[in-house]
């Protein structure tokens, strides 16, 4: 009997695998509830153009929730105070929007008396531990269902089943998979399988049409951006903005070569422009007012967090505290930056703060100071040699050494 098995959940995306999971859930008996998670990135006629493919591959009921705000407090506000990078390169542009998504997904599937889940990841990438290990640690009452993981279905073969069946293929759907989200876009497939081979030409090279070089100044209170050129934005808001300034300089984009959850090698292409400035401008300006030891463990652990919520573990418990220690280094992360956009290109050139630890009042770096005098100086250089003083003596009576 058709929705014999009652309704199910499908993290939706409008894309290929998504939409080949609608009418294959719906041969197995289940009545097929597509949810789109808007974590940003997406348009007004692409989310029109998903409730579209949703209804014409079959969805009983389509859903849109909207998760910026979410996908910002819950995530985004720490990878920026940590400043979060993936092999130091890479701003998890995608991490923790899946997480996002997941939690959304478990919310809805409970309104609407869900008996189980769906999402149309493979078994090769890394979002179908987002999902899975969001959806047990939620809601492990709810079946989790995964077609193209299950069946191994390749791009040729979903494109064949809808073609069979009459429903609309997704525009682009044999080329290569895009993401785009609140923290940044990225690309896989097609060139990012060959590690030799290099972008398409519209990610090399910034538009015809870039603006001229100019400045930007960003305002900063407990670690957080709040204006954009005096603007008075937060969160997800200032986010976009600052992404539209950095894609008409072409600015943001990169290739990123990792490990992935499942221990494999993996790359992908990406363009990331309002994450990459606000990183590079946070840090700049936590190290007028940090201490040396502040920003090595903050460092540390930063990495830590990022790694753990790339691999899809945000709910470990550790990363609570890591977050209460983030939150407490903040506290005094605080005044404006300065920053220079250019095509294709970015530079920090001014900070100020406050709660500067850069006193000219105290000392001149290379030139005087105030604070100690030169035979205070020549004592303490001496003292600090001991350690090394001491292992170069006893290294010379080692055998050989």
């Amino acid at each position: 009997m058709q929705n014999a098995r009652g309704p199910l959940a499908l993290a939706f995306s409008g894309g290929l695998d998504t939409s080949y999971c609608v009418p294959r859930l719906a041969e197995q008996g289940w009545a097929v509830h597509t949810v789109f998670v808007n974590t940003g990135g997406a348009t007004l006629a692409e989310r029109d153009a998903i409730r579209t493919q949703a209804a014409a591959v079959g969805a009983v009921q389509h859903h849109e929730l909207d998760a910026r705000a979410e996908v910002f407090d819950r995530f985004v506000r720490y990878l920026i105070q940590g400043n979060v990078l993936r092999g130091e390169v890479y701003p998890l542009s995608v991490s923790a929007e899946r997480t996002q998504q997941a939690i959304s997904v478990v919310e809805l599937a409970r309104g609407i008396g869900a008996a189980a889940v769906a999402h149309g990841s493979t078994g090769a990438g890394n979002d179908q531990i987002r999902f899975d290990v969001a959806l047990r640690v939620l809601a492990p009452e709810l079946a989790v269902v995964t077609p193209i993981r299950d069946e191994g279905i390749k791009r040729e073969q979903a494109i064949a089943f809808l073609t069979a069946r009459g429903l609309p293929v997704p525009a682009k759907a044999g080329a290569y998979s895009i993401n785009r989200g609140l923290w940044g876009t990225t690309w896989g497939g097609g060139w990012t399988h060959d590690t030799w081979a290099g972008p398409p030409p519209e990610l090399l090279d910034p538009p015809p049409d870039a603006p001229a070089p100019h400045e930007i100044v960003l305002a900063w209170e407990g670690g957080l951006p709040v204006s954009l050129d005096g603007e008075p934005l937060g969160g997800a808001a200032l986010v976009d903005e600052l992404g539209e300034l950095a894609a008409r300089c072409g600015i943001g984009r990169g290739i990123h070569v990792g490990e992935t959850a499942l221990g494999i090698k993996g790359r992908i292409g990406f363009e990331a422009g309002s994450a990459l400035i606000l990183i590079a401008a946070h840090r700049e300006l936590e190290k007028l007012v940090l201490t040396r030891w502040q920003t090595f463990w903050k460092d540390q652990l930063g990495r830590f967090y990022g790694d753990r919520l790339h691999e899809g573990q945000y709910f470990d418990p550790a990363l609570r505290d890591i977050e209460a220690l983030i939150t407490s280094s903040q506290r005094r992360v605080e005044g404006e930056t300065r920053v220079r956009l250019a095509p294709g290109r970015f530079q920090v050139v001014g900070t100020r703060s406050p709660f500067s630890m850069m006193d000219a009042t105290v000392a001149t770096y290379g030139e005087e100071n105030r604070l100690w005098s030169g035979e205070e100086a020549r004592a303490f250089a001496r003292i600090s040699a001991i350690p090394s003083l001491l292992a170069e003596r006893a290294g010379a009576n080692a055998p050989g050494e």
